[in-house]
């Protein structure tokens, strides 16, 4: 995915989840935030913040604080609608004959539901939850950075969508270049550890999603599946 025009400014404070104030061009910027996570490793008074137009000319916020180059580290996009967008853009490269977002499935809507017809003309059937990951620990990604409730129920739902026949995975878009895993975070969410080890029992797949992060760009380049 492209973000069509950029720019890059000094990250002063956030007064709220929903809004940052960024230095662009000599002036006080007050910018929509593209995460409503905590991200306080990220955005720290003086980190370089790259900001992509609004689409809209009439909102009251003209940019969304979409990366931020990380000290020591480099640059990390995080976008949370970003890694959805760019798996779409992924799986249309990867020979489903079906490709379904926000598919409903028991209580919850689940990313993204596949097909793939086999030689015997039957059809396979795949549920794909998709997480950012924005949290680099020594060359590590942690997931969640805060708890979430959601993100348990989404466990349960594919680890009981696995025992009904579904090919299940969750899938960790790693927003950054050089981290190659991401490990569930217990400090952040226990329950969260809990739930990811019983889906995988269950035979839920883990799915390392590489990426390319560009100022402009998030572009999946590479994919891994944990060993069961």
């Amino acid at each position: 995915m492209i973000y069509q025009e950029i720019a890059e400014g000094c990250f002063v404070d956030r007064p709220n989840r929903f809004i940052a104030h960024v230095e662009l061009a000599g002036r006080l910027e007050t910018v929509h935030v593209k995460n409503t996570g905590r991200c306080r490793e990220l955005l720290v008074p003086g980190a370089r913040v790259v900001l992509a137009k609004a689409a809209n000319p009439q909102r009251k916020t003209r940019y969304d604080l979409t990366a931020v180059y990380k000290k020591d580290f480099g640059l990390i996009n995080m976008d949370s609608q970003a890694p959805n967008r760019a798996v779409a853009e992924w799986l249309a490269e990867q020979g489903y004959d079906c490709v379904k977002p926000e598919y409903k499935y028991g209580s919850s809507r689940i990313d993204f539901y596949m097909e793939k017809h086999t030689d015997d003309g039957q059809a396979q059937k795949y549920l794909l939850e998709v997480k950012g990951c924005t949290l680099e620990i020594n060359g590590t990604g942690y997931f969640p950075d805060a708890p979430t409730l959601r993100g348990v129920k989404h466990l349960g739902e594919l680890a009981r969508a696995a025992g009904e026949g579904y090919s299940c995975t969750m899938a960790y878009v790693i927003q950054m270049e050089g981290v190659y895993e991401v490990i569930p975070n217990e400090a952040a969410h226990p329950e969260y550890v809990q739930a990811a080890e019983a889906a995988r029992e269950a035979g839920v797949r883990v799915l390392y999603l590489y990426t390319q992060v560009r100022p402009d760009e998030l572009r999946i380049v590479g994919a891994k599946y944990l060993q069961q």
